[in-house]
């Protein structure tokens, strides 16, 4: 119970960090997330709202990483768990932890879905990172810059609107 209202402190604290980077004009880039042990950037324009995880209706005949369809503020949306998406033979729990919360794309992008991750890192701008390195050639499209912090840590930036495009993305069938 603790880790829930936990989360929705740091839910609330996102929040009125983000508003205030708006009203302000902040340089505020992206949103930092957590997910199957690796670190994930999610463009702040390409996100939408964050919601704690709530009852995952899963849907038959789909693939390993569409966990199922969750009601958001009356709305349905499907709910894809990143870090099985972006390595498919990694071995993951299948159970879906309370703590885990969902991000969705931003409603621009045309897609109800919901993205699920481990946890959430916070906000980061440029000035935050140390390094960058332009996406390899051999990865997927909808990998970004991959950017290094101060503390050695590795993050990689999730271009959201070229995989909410993707066939493979779209096709959630076994």
């Amino acid at each position: 119970m603790a880790n829930r209202e936990a989360i929705r402190e740091l839910q609330a604290r996102l929040a009125s960090r983000l508003q205030a980077a708006r009203d302000e004009g902040l340089s505020v880039s992206w949103l930092a997330v957590r997910c199957g042990g690796r670190n994930f950037l999610f463009p702040l324009g390409q996100s939408g709202e964050i919601f704690p995880l709530g009852a995952v209706q899963p849907v038959p005949y789909s693939e390993s990483w569409f966990r199922g369809v969750v009601n958001l503020r009356g709305g349905l949306y499907g709910v894809v768990d990143m870090a099985a998406f972006v390595d498919p033979g990694a071995e993951r729990a299948a159970a879906l932890a309370a703590e885990r919360v969902v991000v969705t794309l931003n409603a621009a992008l045309d897609v109800n879905c919901a993205i699920l991750v481990d946890s959430l890192a916070g906000l980061r701008r440029a000035d935050r990172f140390t390094a960058a390195m332009a996406p390899a050639a051999d990865g997927p499209a909808y990998f970004g810059n991959l950017f290094t912090d101060a503390d050695g840590q590795s993050w990689q930036e999730i271009n959201l609107q070229t995989l909410s495009q993707l066939p493979r993305f779209l096709n959630i069938t076994a």
